[in-house]
């Protein structure tokens, strides 16, 4: 029947036409962008390997079929998995994001751009390894740069969280559009593989808050680059696109899923994002918190050296800006890693008992600690508009938290105001040299010293590292 279906004659909607002029034509020349887009290549492999130490995420990593394993398949790092470019992708983007360590972007919608590595990654891996197409690590980062700028941009100024979308679809959408341009496909099949991503089924934010907040919130990104991957080799077959996903009347994706309104743009795409990313560099915590930690940690410091505890705590005031209250401001029960790693109260309550925050913190047998729990109680969080105003200021970007400690004998420690996280663009020289350390740390957890130091060497030489071809840099990650 689908070869009796005539060609659409109609334009694409003018939002799928600027994705996909972008990514054929835009030409990248920002230094910036391209160091940052290093700095962040590195990072996000670390996190993946990271997550490789918790079984809640290995259970998950594989072939499809057990015991599956592709010829001149994708080679997933820190493994001996050989997979095909779909599952591949959600291998890699699973790891990526396990931990809530990687990157962050901040706007009307959040999310965590570095998570279209996962289809970037696979699919550059696959074709160097089937096809004469050859990539190199400098074509990742130039894909990695333009998959944050879609994601990012749209982010700005659509909320996509406040009509009960996770912000994925943005994952789906970007790496649809870059995957599609490194497969070689035609204007047409971009086109169509980018409308596509738009119909396509989108994931509602239901597993991120009470009370069913759980663990698909740390694969939800790995499924995403796995589905643009898929589209993308759809669309490559001559499938045949949807020109007006967006925009049509009734059953476009606007209306049905968007209340009707159109998405606003504050800048076109260019290198603005990747430019202006958040690096997750000290604690693996949402984003919104990560001033709050530290200003915790700094308290915590301050609190051992007056001789006090926890148990002397009478109350703990957090300042904030409102996308801190709307989304990780919680009271009751946390049930599991995933819901703790969403509550400011619990993130700020760790470090203020033991002086730090891990990833192991998340876990049960931290979580018994009924200290926690108490503490919990005696935290609130109160908006300071000002806050809120620099969080959406283009030119600030801020993610300000300032805390405030009141003891049961009166006195007050604070207030402890820290408007910048450590990995934000205004702290980058503070914050690089913790990055590479962050790297350091998780190669460790892998691989062998003579490894680790030959993969760190390539990592930290950039012009070395950007003539590499992706597919001899995926073996150096791999296990045989």
């Amino acid at each position: 029947m689908s070869s009796n279906i005539t060609k659409f004659n109609q334009p694409y909607d003018q939002e799928i036409i600027d994705i996909v002029d972008y990514v054929q034509n835009y030409e990248i020349t920002s230094p910036v962008a391209y160091e940052t887009a290093w700095n962040c290549f590195m990072d996000t492999l670390g996190c993946g390997l990271e997550a490789l130490e918790y079984e809640a995420c290995t259970k998950l990593l594989g072939p499809v079929a057990e015991g599956v394993r592709v010829a001149n398949g994708v080679k997933v790092p820190g493994t001996d998995y050989v997979l095909d470019p779909v599952q591949g992708a959600f291998n890699i983007g699973t790891m990526i994001r396990w931990l809530d360590f990687n990157d962050t972007w901040l706007a009307a919608e959040w999310g965590h751009p570095s998570d279209n590595l996962g289809a970037i990654l696979a699919t550059a891996d696959w074709l160097s390894r089937t096809t004469d197409k050859k990539f190199t690590i400098k074509d990742v980062l130039s894909a990695m740069i333009k998959a944050h700028e879609i994601q990012g941009c749209i982010a700005l100024e659509n909320s996509f969280n406040k009509v009960g979308l996770d912000h994925v679809i943005l994952v789906k959408v970007a790496s649809t559009a870059v995957v599609a341009q490194m497969m070689g496909l035609t204007r047409d099949q971009i086109l169509a593989a980018v409308s596509l991503a738009w119909v396509d089924g989108q994931s509602l934010r239901t597993y991120r808050h009470f009370p069913n907040a759980g663990s698909r919130k740390s694969w939800a990104a790995g499924d995403a680059t796995s589905r643009a991957v898929r589209l993308a080799l759809i669309a490559k077959t001559g499938e045949m696109g949807y020109p007006s996903a967006l925009t049509a009347k009734t059953w476009g994706f606007y209306d049905v899923s968007f209340k009707g309104k159109a998405f606003k743009f504050q800048r076109p795409y260019g290198t603005y994002v990747m430019e202006n990313i958040l690096f997750k560099i000290s604690f693996p915590a949402e984003f919104h918190s990560q001033t709050a930690v530290e200003a915790a940690m700094t308290l915590h410091t301050a609190m051992v050296a007056a001789g006090k505890t926890a148990a002397d705590i009478k109350k703990v005031t957090i300042r904030t800006h409102e996308a801190c209250i709307r989304i990780i401001d919680k009271k009751g029960p946390l049930n599991n890693p995933a819901d703790r790693d969403h509550c400011i109260q619990y993130m700020v309550a760790v470090p203020l008992i033991f002086g730090r925050l891990t990833a192991r913190d998340y876990e049960d047998k931290i979580a018994a600690d009924s200290r926690i729990d108490a503490l919990r109680e005696k935290i609130i969080c109160v908006e300071d508009t000002a806050f809120t105003a620099d969080y959406h200021d283009p030119a600030k970007r801020s993610i300000a938290n300032a805390m405030t400690i009141e003891f049961n004998d009166g006195s007050l420690l604070g207030e402890e105001v820290v408007e910048y996280p450590i990995g934000h663009a205004r702290r980058r020289s503070a914050g690089i040299p913790l990055l590479i350390e962050k790297y350091k740390t998780n190669l460790a957890r892998i691989f062998d010293a003579p490894t680790q130091a030959k993969i760190l060497a390539l990592s930290l030489d950039y012009e070395a590292l950007i003539t590499t071809p992706v597919d001899e840099f995926m073996d150096m990650l791999a296990l045989e």
